[in-house]
């Protein structure tokens, strides 16, 4: 990918969930902080076409190297939400990615990066801040109804539940959380507030999602990644409606 677009590729490294790590890929979910450092560690050395030699908490490499040397620096990202990711994503990474936030929870995150970044002596305007956002250019009822599946699915993840609670949202989610731990998925999927839908995803007309995603801008994003929500079905009408949505929000 690095020699495909030199210079514009960059590498995200996650710590994931319970969900991706142990439903399914049979793994353990475990102290993802520290394993995110060490896996840092240990990536930023080999692209860098050093031998890697990691002694970690949770991972030991010794002597690998890339047979295959980056021809150029490859910048890493960390995922994070809460605030000691956010922080440790600064401390050893070039930028944060976060998502399922609104504009207004973005203000809070960037106020903790920019605050490590100067703790650490790096220049805050230097750290990158991505965002994936939910995006949906239409008027139609049904782009909100398929979001609020995908908040009822997400949000109930035990790194989001706490995500939206460190927030400040924690209390509107409750009843939404209560009854899917008790195995309730349609009660879970009606107890989603309203608001919130609106608060997380970017829905209305081309002008109002583009107002909507600079405002993520405005409040310190740097790179908007636009994940649109399809209501098509069809493999091939689904890659027509994302052109049509892209070329939508394009500039004029």
């Amino acid at each position: 990918m690095s020699e495909v677009a030199p210079g514009r590729f960059c590498l995200g490294i996650g710590s994931g969930s319970n969900v991706t790590v142990e439903r399914w890929n049979g793994g353990q979910f475990a102290r993802p902080l520290t394993r995110v450092t060490d896996v840092v560690r240990a990536v930023r050395q080999a692209l860098d076409g050093e031998q890697v030699n990691v002694e970690g908490q949770t991972l030991t490499v010794s002597g690998f190297r890339l047979g295959r040397p980056v021809p150029s620096r490859i910048p890493i990202y960390v995922a994070a939400l809460q605030e000691r990711m956010l922080r440790q994503a600064v401390r050893i990474a070039d930028g944060v990615i976060t998502n399922w936030l609104s504009p207004e929870d973005v203000t809070r995150v960037v106020a903790v990066v920019h605050d490590e970044a100067r703790k650490v002596g790096k220049d805050p305007a230097a750290i990158e801040i991505i965002a994936r956002l939910s995006v949906c250019p239409t008027t139609d009822r049904r782009a909100r109804e398929q979001y609020r599946r995908a908040v009822t699915a997400y949000l109930n993840v035990p790194v989001y539940r706490q995500f939206h609670q460190w927030l400040g949202r924690g209390e509107a989610l409750r009843p939404m959380n209560e009854r899917w731990e008790a195995g309730d998925r349609k009660g879970a999927l009606a107890a989603v507030p309203p608001g919130v839908v609106d608060e997380l995803g970017v829905f209305g007309t081309p002008d109002e999602c583009r107002a909507r995603v600079a405002a993520y801008v405005a409040a310190g994003i740097t790179v908007p990644v636009l994940n649109f929500m399809n209501l098509e079905q069809d493999a091939a009408a689904r890659g027509r409606e994302s052109l049509a949505m892209l070329q939508a929000l394009a500039p004029a």
